[in-house]
């Protein structure tokens, strides 16, 4: 028998962060040489076709999207979107190296894409309260940003430099915002380990 979603008590992956972790640097050279090759006729068709439309908070943040989820209940349901084989070979290698500090055997990237923030851009604060956001560790690794760029997390606002990548806590309120001259673009994706059992509440919902 199917449980109502309304009464499931959905435990987030405790092996997620409750702040920041960092993960360290990685070689975004190719990719970031890549990224800002993209043209600005890019960066307004693929936005348009995002899936994350719905969101408010992203208002003024443009994204390219190469993997998503295709459930929001449940992030074992992903997709590849077209631009995902084109991109894939310099994605994959900087997805590698962040994550290595987890050790993970079997790994999993159920939502991948670029987040381009504007001078003056703001994400307003936010929790990723989707049962698909419960799981995966959310990632993010800047390459191109400024120091102007604060990404507030809680009570707490960290600057990440270009090239070091970090896990943050998409499950407490977070906002960002550009105060400099400069765009922000973060390849954000999301990760999480096959191997690792997953939560019985998952297995409860009610379908859609």
């Amino acid at each position: 028998m199917n449980v109502p979603a309304s009464t499931i008590t959905m435990l987030p992956n405790p092996r997620k962060t409750t702040s920041v972790r960092p993960l360290g640097r990685v070689d975004i050279g190719s990719l970031r040489s890549a990224v800002l090759a993209i043209p600005e006729s890019a960066w307004d068709a693929e936005n348009q076709g995002k899936p994350n439309h719905r969101y408010k908070a992203f208002t003024d943040t443009r994204h390219i999207i190469f993997r998503f989820i295709t459930n929001h209940e449940d992030w074992r349901e992903s997709a590849d979107w077209p631009l995902w084989p084109a991109w894939r070979s310099v994605l994959i290698p900087v997805m590698e190296q962040a994550t290595r500090p987890y050790g993970y055997g079997r790994p999993a990237y159920p939502r991948v894409m670029l987040a381009r923030m504007p001078p003056g851009g703001e994400i307003l604060p936010h929790v990723d309260a989707n049962p698909a956001a419960q799981w995966p560790h959310k990632i993010h690794v800047p390459l191109l940003t400024n120091p102007q760029v604060g990404f507030r997390i809680g009570e707490k606002v960290y600057h990440f430099p270009e090239g070091d990548a970090v896990e943050v806590n998409n499950l407490g309120i977070h906002a960002v915002r550009n105060d400099g001259t400069t765009d922000r673009i973060h390849l954000i994706f999301e990760y999480y380990d096959l191997d690792q059992p997953d939560p019985g509440w998952i297995n409860k919902k009610s379908p859609g």
